[in-house]
């Protein structure tokens, strides 16, 4: 992936207040510009520092055991958000606190997990699919069953991500069944389709699939849009697409714990990841899209061409179903993958 030289420019001061703020912020490492607190210090008065997790589990687990205690604003995926928010243990978000609010595009304010963005404010969009090799497969994959049934010369070629909400989510739409489907009769029917996929694949893989792409040991895997464009920045003959059947719309968000003792940092600190030229540094350094209608209209021109997954639309993306909190079922969710990837 490229590194690109970027400069945050200058951003203006709002009124939040004079007290100093001693600001913690977690998330995921490479997912903000490494300098972010330092520059956001420079731009509003209030000090912080930088924590990272691995997954949304790992944070999810360390902020229920604490209560909240401990930091003021996380970095997790749509479906953890909405657990945190019926867990009693996110602010309400003040919108007259957050005026680069107005940089979002009106889809992302009217997502169905969290109508008009109450408990949490969105950073990251984008969907899953297919990336490939266009150069090493016959045909374009078009459906979830070119995945899970690949041709023959492609057994032992293809990948597929293996955490939870993923990996079902491919079982269950090529079955025509919702992302977030709660029955256990249709779990059990996913289950043997993913376990019946297993056989023909190299191997599950998150987070190393693009290089066996660009290597030539994979031909198809199960990706995330911008994950792909890493394999595509150094291969262009490396694709993604959506199958017919349809995919999930994926959220990455900000949310203020409820216990912050920085509520005006917190604020703050959104407002400034908000900024435009925050929201090129996301588009131009992990090739992700985000809400930020502003940034995505200064930035996503140059990067079409190279990337089209880039050029989804926020209606287009907004057509997909969003994955949300399960509740209960995260346990039985938590069982069926665990016997999906059972040898």
């Amino acid at each position: 992936m490229r590194k690109l030289i970027y400069l945050i420019m200058p951003i203006l001061f709002f009124a939040w207040g004079t007290a100093k703020s001693d600001l913690v912020v977690s998330n995921w490492d490479g997912y903000s510009p490494p300098d972010i607190m330092d520059t956001f210090a420079a731009a509003t008065g209030f000090d912080g520092e930088m924590s990272f997790h691995a997954t949304n589990e790992e944070i999810m687990g360390k902020v229920v055991a604490s209560k909240g205690a401990g930091y003021d604003v996380l970095f997790v995926s749509s479906p953890f958000a909405e657990a945190l928010n019926e867990l009693g243990l996110l602010a309400t978000i003040n919108h007259s606190k957050i005026p680069n609010m107005k940089n979002l595009d009106s889809w992302s304010m009217n997502l169905d997990f969290d109508l008009g963005n109450q408990f949490q404010v969105p950073y990251a969009w984008g969907t899953t699919g297919i990336c490939y090799r266009s150069d090493l497969v016959s045909e374009e994959p078009t459906s979830w069953n070119h995945l899970l049934n690949p041709p023959l010369d492609l057994h032992g070629k293809v990948t597929m991500l293996s955490t939870d909400r993923w990996l079902l989510s491919a079982g269950m739409l090529s079955l025509g069944f919702s992302v977030n489907e709660t029955d256990p009769a249709k779990l059990d029917m996913v289950k043997d389709v993913l376990i019946s996929a297993k056989q023909n694949l190299l191997s599950y893989d998150d987070t190393t699939f693009y290089s066996k792409l660009v290597s030539g040991e994979a031909v198809m895997a199960h990706a995330w849009d911008g994950w792909c464009n890493y394999a595509t920045w150094e291969n262009p003959d490396v694709k993604f697409v959506v199958p017919s059947e349809g995919s999930d719309l994926w959220v990455d968000t900000m949310v203020i714990l409820k216990g912050s003792e920085n509520m005006d940092a917190a604020h703050a600190f959104i407002n400034y990841i908000l900024d435009e030229n925050i929201g090129a540094w996301t588009i131009e350094n992990i090739l992700y899209k985000t809400p930020n209608k502003t940034a995505m209209e200064k930035t996503i021109p140059g990067l079409v061409d190279a990337f089209p997954n880039m050029g989804y639309s926020a209606q287009y993306l907004s057509s997909m179903e969003t994955l949300k909190d399960v509740g209960d079922a995260t346990k039985l969710y938590a069982t069926t993958v665990a016997d999906i990837l059972a040898d």
